[in-house]
């Protein structure tokens, strides 16, 4: 037990103006139990001055909870494991620049859930929510039962997640993966490790979009890492299932959808109802 409930880890490189907004977003939070460790990987574009700046002008209190740390790093995903060595919450949760919790009761809800398991003797190494997709203006429903399937198609993305502090003791990010790193983590987590993932039914996050991740090349490297990890943590049977499924339920189909701004909302729409059904079921 550690006592700080969530350290919330922001990793930065040459941000802008984003990284004050991200912060702002922060401190917002109603729930006093948190941390904040800015990871900057050297920026020179003035980001962590402007950071510095805007500190200066909050509480004394506030500041105390946060800390910046300079320290070069080869990737975002080592930026990421460089800021778990210097997190002391018992949760971690990771905001890049340029998103923001969705509200000021987002992570106050989180901790409500967590100490209600903590009660009943309940465990859960990773609590996950869903987030809101700017680009789209779209809630994205995260599905509230992970399973093997949900690990291989439709698994929640990291601003959705909050990670118990022993997921990342043994070890951290893959950085030989560029895109899937959080990917790999979380089969790891879960095939591995039994983290037994907990949904809560919060919008966690507003997720900026469109970055790194998202260009034409990075799909691609997307695509060649989502197989290469699938076929760690699954066998060969499963895998052919798996591929079976998404082909038979026109899965590129509902890709295009779900990504398309005009019928976004009416394939989230849906998500929900489905998972909703599932549950009840």
């Amino acid at each position: 037990m550690r006592d700080i409930l969530f350290s919330i880890l922001v990793v930065s490189l040459n941000a802008g103006n984003k990284l004050v907004q991200t912060m702002e977003s922060i401190l917002e939070q109603d729930n006093a139990e948190y941390e904040v460790l800015v990871k900057d990987g050297g920026s020179k574009d003035g980001s962590v001055e402007a950071l510095e700046e805007f500190l200066e002008k909050q509480s004394e209190q506030l500041r105390q909870r946060i800390r910046i740390v300079k320290e070069p790093d080869k990737s975002i995903y080592d930026g990421m494991n460089q800021a778990t060595g210097y997190a002391k919450g018992e949760y971690y949760y990771f905001l890049n620049c340029g998103d923001s919790f969705w509200d000021k009761q987002a992570l106050k809800q989180v901790s409500e859930e967590i100490r209600k398991d903590k009660e009943s003797d309940k465990e859960h190494l990773i609590y996950y929510g869903n987030i809101y997709d700017v680009l789209r203006s779209q809630v994205v429903q995260s599905n509230p039962g992970i399973d093997a399937f949900a690990c291989y198609r439709n698994l929640p993305c990291h601003q959705a997640c909050i990670y118990h502090y022993s997921l990342f003791e043994e070890r951290g990010y893959e950085p030989k993966y560029r895109v899937r790193g959080d990917y790999e983590h979380f089969l790891w987590s879960y095939f591995v490790k039994m983290a037994n993932p907990q949904y809560v039914d919060v919008v966690l996050a507003a997720y900026e979009g469109g970055g790194f991740s998202e260009t034409k090349e990075n799909r691609e490297r997307s695509r060649l890492e989502h197989k290469e990890i699938t076929e760690k943590y699954m066998s060969k049977q499963e895998l052919f299932k798996y591929k079976l499924i998404l082909l038979l339920t026109l899965a590129p189909l509902r890709t295009k959808l779900a990504e398309s701004p005009r019928f976004a909302g009416v394939y989230q729409t849906m998500k929900k109802c489905i998972y909703k059904q599932n549950i009840a079921k």
